[in-house]
């Protein structure tokens, strides 16, 4: 496997698969949980890349997937582009940074692209953040996900999931 890029650096501890549950609100639609897959690779350039699957908590039927990659621009600043099979894009600036428990990634987005027939998504806000490597136990990644989407025109939360990196 290629050495991680020296800007990747501070993104190590994403690398590998995580796996977990979560919930998801938003006025539009019922509450519901899901089971997320976030996996995190790297080739040795200066990104991370990224994929994302859910499916219901319930049933285990397919709710919803995206791809992209984080780049590592240098002095904890990050670039998140991202597409779903939905029809949309999203292009996120924000940082990363060390916490004394483990990393935080905060990204808000700079441009959302939208194909003609994709539901309307004006902006989004994520957060990455791993928790809990100082334990014995194995770290969590919280993934949070805030959205101004569907007529809805604030920022309004409508994800959150707790995974565990596995072996």
């Amino acid at each position: 496997m290629a050495e991680l890029h020296p800007h990747c650096v501070p993104l190590a501890p994403l690398l590998g698969t995580w796996q977990g549950g979560g919930t998801g609100q938003y006025p539009t639609i019922d509450e519901f949980a899901y089971i997320e897959e976030l996996t995190f690779g790297h080739v040795g350039k200066p990104f991370v890349s990224m994929t994302q699957r859910t499916r219901n908590a319930v049933t285990g039927e397919p709710l919803h997937s995206e791809a992209g990659y984080l780049r590592a621009v240098g002095d904890g600043q990050i670039e998140l582009t991202l597409a779903q099979p939905s029809g949309v894009t999203e292009i996120c600036l924000g940082r990363v940074r060390t916490t004394s428990d483990g990393l935080a990634i905060e990204l808000a987005s700079k441009h959302v692209g939208l194909t003609p027939t994709a539901k309307e998504v004006t902006l989004v806000r994520r957060e990455l953040s791993i928790v809990g490597t100082g334990t014995a136990e194995n770290p969590t990644l919280i993934s949070e996900l805030w959205m101004a989407a569907v007529g809805q025109a604030d920022l309004l939360h409508h994800l959150r999931g707790e995974l565990t990196k596995q072996a």
